[in-house]
């Protein structure tokens, strides 16, 4: 193997990461048992940032025998699954259990090796190494799902997300074997060729293709593979939860994209109806399913599936603008999802996390600032403009019409409709209800994430020129 295939510099920022996250393992090892958390904390938070800064300086190009590959869009992704984990890590700052202490220091190196790995998904350039930075990933979460060991409810979500999260990685590592049976290879530049060269599609090339459109969706929480989601978000720490919407998502879709816009991108129409289906079953049941919640967590993970639903919509369009738009919808989730996790982080009463909706009541009048701000998340959330949640919907809308999908264009938009009854329910609680008990005043970090994010929602539009340049470099390097 030559050095020119191997070409080790495309990978210097996941390397960093690795070997980053070993040091700050076995820094808070030797560390006396209760004092490690802050230290781990801080280091990988700068390690995030440093892994951030050679992102933007790494190199394009192949490496690693055609396994690995670096481009605009595997950049942008990166950077967005990075700002996902640095949020996340910072949130678990002012977090404590139920006997009032901070997580184990293991929990943002859990966080770190998580990122790693979905960091590998966003660079895959063969199915092996999408398997492999997908299970490093999972393994990461499935543990931290289950940090809090006092806990049933996140014992439950652990042990709940490994068994269904086991049988999604079988499903999935089926379908990568049928379609290496069928093309003879598993890169991504191989299956194009061998695609292309076969002429009549095989039907077993196609059930391949369904198995891991099935796997992906899993991680997604895409209906109808999204049965973990609610007890999972409920019952993980809410850092955790936090982590689990963006970062790992990102990085699903960051596959989702490579693999169907890349390889599979000859063969769209075989599999836009699949994606528009999952699209549509997830809008609509995100929009119904979250009426009836009391629990504010439970609420975003059914939020979560929906807003998967509309992301889809630019990978149904299967053009150049459908990928651009679903990279500025992720962006935008981002800000707004982030913002929500760190004000329901904040939601505490006497040194306790609370999560019913109910018990937001009165906090116009008691905290106005984080109302305002909650506030301003969900009428993000709905689409309301001229914020961050408007415009990543206008795109996908947009660029799912000019594709002629006009009945998914209709059902997202009713969907949508639906959807705003309760995040506006939220807002209405905050505001009209009888006061509730006072919250406990947020930490500073908290304010800090809330704040920001805020200002990212509202002020979305002053950076859509360059992102929209970003995201446009991106779905050119994919072939989009």
């Amino acid at each position: 193997m030559s050095m020119t295939s191997f070409n080790w510099t495309i990978a210097v920022p996941e390397i960093v990461l690795a070997l980053s996250g070993i040091v700050i393992l076995v820094a808070g090892v030797l560390q006396r048992k209760g004092e490690g958390f802050f230290s781990s904390a801080m280091l990988s938070i700068a390690a995030f940032a440093v892994c951030g800064f050679l992102v933007l300086l790494s190199p394009t190009g192949e490496g690693y025998a055609g396994t690995f590959v670096n481009d605009g869009f595997a950049r942008f992704m990166k950077m967005l699954i990075l700002a996902g984990a640095l949020v996340a890590v910072v949130l678990t700052f002012s977090y404590r259990t139920r006997d009032k202490t901070t997580l184990p220091f293991e929990t943002p190196v859990l966080m770190l090796f998580s990122t790693l790995g979905a960091m590998i998904m966003a660079s895959s350039a063969n199915l092996m190494t999408l398997f492999v930075g997908l299970e490093l990933s999972s393994l990461s979460i499935y543990i931290l799902c289950a940090m809090e060991r006092d806990s049933v409810l996140s014992s439950e979500a652990g042990l709940k997300y490994f068994v269904l999260g086991s049988l999604a990685s079988g499903l999935l590592l089926y379908g990568i074997s049928l379609v290496y049976g069928y093309a003879g290879t598993m890169e991504y530049t191989g299956l194009v060729a061998a695609i292309q060269a076969s002429g009549a599609l095989p039907m077993g090339l196609i059930v391949g293709i369904v198995f891991i459109v099935t796997g992906l969706c899993f991680k997604l929480s895409a209906v109808p593979f999204h049965m973990w989601t609610p007890d999972v978000y409920q019952g993980a720490p809410t850092p955790v939860t936090a982590y689990m919407a963006g970062a790992p998502k990102f990085a699903a879709f960051a596959l989702f994209l490579r693999v169907m816009a890349g390889p599979f991108g000859t063969v769209a129409p075989r599999w836009q109806i699949l994606i528009e289906t999952v699209s549509v079953l997830s809008m609509v049941y995100g929009a119904f399913a979250a009426i009836p919640q009391s629990n504010i967590k439970r609420l975003m993970a059914y939020s979560s599936i929906g807003h998967m639903g509309y992301a889809m919509m630019g990978l149904a369009a299967a053009s150049l603008a459908g990928v651009q738009a679903t990279l500025i919808y992720l962006a935008a989730y981002f800000v707004m999802n982030a913002g929500v996790f760190a004000c329901i982080t904040a939601m505490r009463r006497k040194g306790r996390e609370v999560v019913g909706i109910s018990d937001l009541a009165g906090l116009g009048r008691t905290d106005p600032a984080m109302a305002a701000v909650l506030a301003l998340f969900m009428f993000s959330m709905v689409g309301a403009p001229p914020l961050a949640g408007f415009f990543g919907k206008f795109l996908v809308f947009a660029a799912a019409w000019q594709s002629g999908l006009y009945v998914l264009v209709v059902i997202g938009a009713l969907s949508s409709i639906v959807g705003a009854y309760y995040y506006l329910r939220i807002v209405k609680v905050m505001y009209f209800d009888t006061l509730a008990e006072v919250l406990d005043r947020p930490a500073p970090s908290l304010l800090f994430v809330s704040g920001s994010m805020g200002l990212a929602t509202a002020l979305f539009v002053a950076g859509m020129g360059p992102l929209m340049v970003w995201a446009h470099q991106a779905a050119l390097a994919l072939g989009g």
